[in-house]
């Protein structure tokens, strides 16, 4: 059953775009519900990609030309970690996502994805593997999954655990273009990867309850469908329910409630433009059996990390996702009530291209920023300032 979209494109975003954050003497920002700042946190990265943190206060981030680097009492230690595969850097591909397992005290586990190059010769995938992290290295890498899909770039590669023993792992459309019978799409075919959120067990076999188990040709570890590039994933912990953005062409960019065995319309359905023409390459915005967004940015803002705030430091942040933008500089904050989108704020405009979000052990949300050139970029956290505070 198709979830109707009640609101236009235009009619969404009045009603839930709200004030940006304003600067205030001292380097305060002011937003609806906190003020804060921006710290730096570690310097010299080169396109980081992801950052997860160790017990004990260590951050592991990646670097897209393949480098899993370690930052230790607020400094960034100039040997990268050992034992890291090879990837594939070029065009969008590189080194991706790092994530812990769930109980990674105990057993060491970390997922890592990456543009692989393939055996057969024919380009790259996105691959994801899982190694022990032990004394500042990466032993036992093991290959858990490999995405059959070939394209130039949109490799994917975020990664959720739900807690229940599973992992999601998104894919992008690998940049096949949309053209003559987009209902043929890749993104659209369940026998391959391409434009698809697959979920995993966390040893890399494919759950029984899965949507297309037992549906051959469709493969089993496809969780949803028709999707053009899934750049933030996060599992509301109150909820349970996985919310996804993608990224849209020219506009359109995308947040859903990721159901299983759903279609999410890529490229049929959407409300982007061609990125030469400007004209409509979709065959509509709605689709009897495809799913809208919850809501969607016009103009786009190059979407990327998603995270559910639950810490103690931003209290009036509490439950709120927040949504990273890349080409738009941002960092935005979503107001939930269940399923539905009541309100949309951008609390930090200009920061730079934000590639991931994550929310410390300390409470403090930090941001990844990289440079399209690969100039070294921060890593940054925000720090809340107490209301009417400059300094």
């Amino acid at each position: 059953m198709v979830r109707p979209l009640v609101r236009s494109a235009a009619v969404v975003l009045g009603l839930a775009a709200t004030a940006s954050a304003q600067s205030a003497p001292g380097g305060v920002l002011r937003t609806a519900l906190h003020d804060f700042r921006v710290v730096p946190v570690a310097a010299g990265l080169v396109q980081p990609w992801s950052i997860a943190f160790l017990p004990g206060g260590d951050l592991l981030i990646t670097e897209r030309p393949g480098r899993l680097r370690i930052v230790r009492s607020g400094k960034l230690l100039p040997t990268p970690v050992a034992g890291v595969p090879e990837v594939a850097y070029e065009n969008q591909g590189g080194l991706l996502e790092i994530a812990l397992h769930p109980n990674f005290a105990s057993n060491r586990f970390v997922y890592l994805t990456y543009a692989k190059r393939k055996a057969d010769g024919t380009g790259n995938t996105t691959a994801l593997v899982r190694a022990k992290f032990e004394k500042d290295a990466l032993t036992g890498v093991t290959q858990l999954f490999e995405s059959v899909s070939t394209g130039r770039g949109h490799f994917g590669g975020k990664i959720a655990f739900d807690g229940k023993g599973h992992l999601f792992l998104t894919l992008g459309d690998r940049q096949v273009p949309p053209e003559g019978n987009l209902e043929a799409h890749p993104a659209q075919d369940l026998t391959n990867h391409h434009g698809k959120v697959v979920r995993l067990n966390e040893d890399g076999t494919v759950p029984a309850d899965n949507p297309f188990v037992g549906k051959a040709p469709a493969k089993p570890e496809i969780w949803s469908y028709g999707h053009r590039n899934v750049q933030g994933i996060a599992i509301d912990p109150a909820t349970g329910n996985v919310w996804t953005n993608e990224h849209g062409p020219q506009g359109g960019d995308e947040l859903n409630l990721d159901r299983p065995g759903k279609n999410y319309g890529w490229p049929v359905i959407g409300f982007g433009v061609n990125y030469t023409t400007g004209k409509a390459i979709h065959a509509g915005t709605h689709r009897e059996g495809m799913e809208q967004p919850l809501h969607i940015w016009l103009p786009s803002i190059g979407i990327s990390g998603a995270m559910f705030y639950t810490g103690d430091r931003f209290p009036q942040w509490k439950g709120q996702l927040f949504i990273a933008g890349m080409a738009g500089e941002q960092l935005g904050r979503v107001t939930l009530a269940g399923e539905k989108v009541l309100a949309r704020e951008t609390i930090l405009p200009g920061v730079g291209r934000i590639r991931d979000i994550r929310q410390g052990p300390d409470g403090y949300i930090y941001l990844a920023t990289e440079d399209r050139d690969g100039k070294p970029t921060p890593v940054v956290r925000l720090e809340p300032v107490e209301r009417g505070a400059t300094r």
